[in-house]
């Protein structure tokens, strides 16, 4: 239900002059148009947005295709930005197209501060924390390209009082059994110096018994300790919080008994990660098996729950732990504002030509091929015909061999397989089959197969983390534009808005 909020008078003057800066530069960029449309304004506007469709038909193309339309695609994406850029040059539109550029550029700058500077996120709340008596860290020495012996992890963590669990990356290790014994030992705190695959496992069992959790930003690239705003660049300064730390609460995520920190993948990022080529060819195997995927023959789609409303037909469904500020996290560049609302964030995508990829790049989250939730349970199963696998027969084609762990965790999860359902009505069985019919699952980029229907949860405040005191802190992303917003702080209107 929205409250009312008085964006006028008791938005900060600092918030309603951006405001006003803002709509000043829109209303810049409108006049450039109108003087230029002798000269070629509307050319120039034309011409982009034509750009941004060959560019963004041209990545389907090169991405869903083989042979020549991949060829077609490739060429696509680099000469319809050049193609533009001649075009200015050639009738001498550049003046008119970088004026318009900087002034959107002005807009979109001003009016992202206006609505910061009105709105401030609410701080997490850090809670002081006694220092740990009988630390345990577990480390993967492989993790990060062999972070933990390049920054001195064990000598340090050492020296600080803990006890170190070093992993022998030639023998599988079942890291949640090694930190359950771990606590029946008498642990007091239990950590990970590794991928966020290992982290979560750990964290499971530290969030089962209570204690606080230690983030070592160890791994590749370490989204999970980059929402807990630790220092990604130097994971020695994570083990500050053993002497000087603090504690928070967040929540903890789960996908039919099996823990996640950040995200969970089904559809074609699930596929593709399942094949033993992978590892060593993440991108040749991508673009071999995304034509297959996308548009081959006998394709599956993800069907789901959300809360109970159904969200069907997806090429691509991304459940995370807590909501992305943005669809970014497409790209592995998204990141969570906070980690304690106790709401999955939901991503589904859908796209099925060149026309939908171009909405997609033109229309952002507006576009239909997106769609963006929030939610507090999601159930995923699937439509069309899946192969013995579990993976769409479409792909199977392409020569699947079996899942395979990711790269940076291998060897070292050893957990059991995830249990089935519990709270749903038991997986499905598919007609003639022996057994439950299972899917590719990425959890946390961590390769599996689960039986359908995968339930996503989240266990709310389930987890203490321990950071350091002194960190470099969440970069608070930009917030989204919304043009109603500044209309109301520029001229001290009042507007409805969703409680945070």
């Amino acid at each position: 239900m929205g409250a009312t909020r008085e964006t006028g008078s008791d938005a900060p003057g600092e918030a309603r002059f951006l405001a006003r800066l803002a709509l000043l530069a829109v209303l810049g960029s409108l006049l450039v148009l109108v003087l230029a449309l002798g000269e070629g304004g509307l050319m120039v506007v034309g011409a982009g947005l034509l750009g941004v469709v060959l560019c963004a038909a041209g990545v389907w193309w090169f991405v869903a295709h083989r042979g020549l339309l991949r060829v077609i695609g490739a060429l696509l994406v680099f000469l319809a930005p050049a193609g533009v850029v001649v075009l200015f040059a050639y009738q001498g539109l550049w003046l008119t197209a970088l004026i318009l550029v900087l002034c959107w550029g002005v807009a979109l700058t001003c009016a992202r501060a206006a609505l910061r500077r009105s709105r401030p996120e609410r701080p997490q709340v850090a809670t002081a924390a006694a220092r740990p008596a009988r630390p345990v860290l577990i480390m993967n020495p492989k993790s990060g390209g062999g972070k933990v012996g390049r920054f001195g992890l064990v000598e340090r963590a050492e020296e600080l009082g803990a006890r170190v669990i070093l992993l022998d990356p030639g023998e599988p290790a079942d890291v949640a059994e090694l930190a359950r014994r771990a606590v029946a030992d008498g642990a007091d705190l239990l950590g990970v110096a590794g991928g966020d695959g290992t982290q979560a496992l750990v964290a499971a069992v530290a969030a089962d018994h209570d204690l606080p959790f230690l983030v070592i930003s160890a791994g590749t690239r370490n989204h999970f300790a980059m929402d807990l705003g630790l220092d990604r660049n130097d994971p020695s300064r994570c083990l500050d919080a053993l002497t000087d730390g603090e504690e928070l609460r967040i929540d903890l995520g789960d996908v039919s008994g099996r823990a996640f920190v950040n995200t969970v993948s089904f559809g074609v990022y699930a596929d593709v990660v399942q094949r033993p080529e992978y590892r060593d060819d993440k991108a040749g195997t991508a673009l071999s098996l995304m034509p297959d995927l996308l548009v081959g023959e006998g394709v599956r789609r993800l069907d789901s729950l959300v809360d109970g409303a159904p969200l069907a037909d997806q090429q691509a469904l991304l459940v995370s732990n807590n909501p992305y500020f943005s669809p970014d996290e497409i790209s592995g560049t998204g990141r969570r504002p906070r980690l304690d609302d106790g709401e999955l964030g939901v991503l589904g995508i859908r796209v099925e030509d060149a026309a939908q990829a171009a909405d997609l790049a033109v229309r952002g989250s507006q576009s239909t091929g997106l769609t963006v939730l929030s939610a507090h349970r999601v159930e995923v199963t699937v439509s069309g015909p899946t192969g013995a696998d579990g993976l769409p027969e479409a792909a199977e084609d392409a020569g699947a061999d079996g899942p395979q762990e990711a790269a940076e965790d291998a060897g070292t999860d050893g957990a059991p397989e995830a249990p089935e359902n519990a709270g749903t009505d038991g997986p499905a069985e598919e007609p003639g089959a022996s057994g439950p019919v299972e899917i590719p699952v990425a959890v946390d980029g961590e390769a599996l197969r689960m039986p359908v229907p995968v339930v996503c949860t989240l266990r709310p405040g389930a987890l203490r983390v321990l950071v350091p005191r002194d960190r470099p802190g969440v970069v608070a992303p930009p917030p989204a534009i919304d043009w109603r917003r500044i209309l109301a702080l520029a001229f001290g209107r009042t507007v409805r808005t969703e409680p945070r």
